[in-house]
């Protein structure tokens, strides 16, 4: 039973996906005699925390009750009082937890006071089930760096594009579609300029229900050559527009683009380009937890090589494209010998359409 219904309180914490950044997804539910008579999850950054909406939901007394959360009740003063408080008060006896809070200041306490005023606490129903969900939270809490997806659609020989630069489309409405919900789960998208030269992209999501709800945009540009006209630009009022560049871009343009109501960044550069592990550390400093990159090759692979890229979701569509000139998803200077390749672990299947995507995380080369 406990597994039945911590799978409710991992579907509905699921819900907060795009909402709570830089904050967990929590679900939560309370029952009774094997009946459900309360449930929620955290909404909205600085909203009310799971438990609370599930105490709020209540159907029944909680007297005797049993609650399931995905993560371990807080215990310390946020922007809302500590979770453990109106538990103790509630009179719930029992409380299930998937996981501990990552936080290393803070991990087991809210546990401890739970243990301390008689309640009994169980841990590590569906654990890894709940540190998939948050995988996003646990790297940015744990490190203060945002977690990076890069993600990839090509066709079935290998081709993001053919040798005149067109790519609309290569994957299926399905394959799309999801993007677009990774988008929204998404705090910020990363794109290189040349995505921006040859696309023109918004680099928003277009799902009716996210209308609005559109990631940071972050245009790794070494030298400023971004055009004044481009969507990114030029329609600010979609998403906020952050330009990664280095001291060699031009001071007017930098100006021009601020008075724009754009944001540059100045860092670094490594091997004549934006040094992207400075990157990453200035974005997690501004409260970025989590990076989706779409660039193309060039990006791609300096963000591999650069040990910035966490997981990746390549979707592959049953075309082929041919060329010696169409473009490849990564590419860049490439490893020299394939033992020493950036290996994919962990990987899984699905499929969208008639598309198939791979998703993998990145791990230690050989």
């Amino acid at each position: 039973m406990d597994i039945i219904f911590m799978k409710r309180a991992l579907s509905l914490a699921e819900k907060g996906a795009g909402f709570v950044n830089p904050n967990p997804m929590v679900g939560s539910v309370i029952v009774k005699n094997s009946n459900i008579i309360g449930e929620g999850y955290h909404k909205f950054f600085g909203g009310n925390h799971a438990e609370i909406e599930a105490l709020n939901s209540l159907t029944d007394t909680p007297e005797g009750s049993t609650m399931y959360v995905t993560l371990e009740p807080c215990s310390h003063h946020g922007k809302t009082p500590p979770c453990v408080n109106a538990i103790i008060k509630s009179g719930i006896k029992k409380v299930v937890v998937a996981m501990l809070d990552p936080n290393p200041l803070v991990s087991g306490s809210g546990i401890k006071i739970l243990k301390e005023n008689g309640i009994k606490v169980v841990t590590g129903i569906l654990e890894e089930e709940a540190k998939k969900l948050n995988e996003i939270f646990i790297k940015y809490i744990t490190t203060k760096l945002p977690f990076c997806l890069m993600k990839s659609a090509m066709s079935l020989d290998g081709k993001i594009a053919t040798k005149f630069s067109d790519s609309k489309w290569i994957t299926c409405n399905e394959s799309r579609e999801y993007v677009h919900k990774l988008r929204h789960k998404y705090s910020s998208i990363m794109v290189g300029v040349n995505t921006v030269l040859v696309d023109n992209p918004l680099l928003t999501v277009r799902i009716p229900e996210f209308k609005g709800l559109n990631p940071i945009r972050i245009i790794v540009d070494s030298r400023c050559r971004i055009p004044l006209d481009s969507n990114v630009v030029k329609k600010i009022s979609h998403a906020k527009t952050l330009i990664a560049t280095t001291k060699k871009a031009d001071t007017k343009k930098i100006k021009t683009l601020e008075d724009k109501g754009i944001e540059v960044l100045i860092l670094p550069s490594k091997d004549k380009r934006v040094d992207l592990n400075a990157l990453v550390e200035r974005l997690g400093q501004m409260g970025i937890d989590s990076v989706l990159l779409e660039g193309g090759g060039t990006l791609n692979y300096s963000a591999i090589e650069a040990g910035i890229v966490d997981k990746v979701n390549c979707f592959i569509a049953p075309k082929i494209i041919g060329g010696t000139l169409a473009k490849s998803p990564v590419e860049g200077k490439g490893v020299s010998l394939v033992k020493n390749a950036f290996l994919v672990n962990n990987m899984v299947t699905y499929k969208f359409g008639n598309d198939i995507m791979i998703e993998g995380y990145i791990g230690q080369r050989d």
